[in-house]
């Protein structure tokens, strides 16, 4: 089954159906969606931003990594629910948007570059200067902005 297969089916699903109908379904999930962002992405920000040696330089990177993890998943946790119950009141046309395509690529990439950063950049972060973590964190800073950027152009081409 294709993707446009999957939307097709997904349309005529009684979930589809009753967010489509609801008057306030889809503003309540999109407000959630946008808050699990503003969450996920803040907090990454942070760690990012440490990584590269511009914020928070006083703080041990693996102690704030600790500490912002469980937010960080959480938050994500919820933005993955909300997307799916978005993606759910217009599959067809969420599937067929070049914007929610590249949206879901960047997020592989993202998630491709934290497996890396923890299977292989994290075990550098208390050498002074060590290149790789900030090679990730430069990295999953530009994808987690350009993720933000691909989904408010959604809501622009839909």
């Amino acid at each position: 089954m294709n993707l446009e297969d999957f939307a097709d089916w997904l349309s005529q699903t009684p979930l589809s159906i009753a967010l489509t109908d609801s008057e306030t379904a889809f503003p309540a999930i999109e407000s959630l969606h946008v808050i699990a962002i503003t969450l996920v992405v803040g907090s990454i920000a942070i760690v990012d931003l440490r990584l590269l040696g511009l914020a928070a330089r006083r703080r041990d990177a693996s102690e704030l990594i600790a500490s912002i993890l469980p937010i960080t998943w959480s938050a994500f946790a919820l933005g993955v629910v909300t997307g799916i119950l978005l993606f759910a009141a217009n599959p067809i046309g969420y599937s067929a948007n070049a914007y929610f395509l590249g949206k879901l690529i960047l997020l592989a990439l993202a998630g491709a570059n934290m497996i890396a950063f923890h299977l292989f950049a994290h075990r550098h972060l208390a050498k002074e200067g060590a290149l790789a973590p900030k090679l990730s964190g430069g990295a999953s800073l530009t994808l987690w902005v350009a993720i933000v950027t691909f989904g408010r152009l959604i809501g622009f081409t839909l």
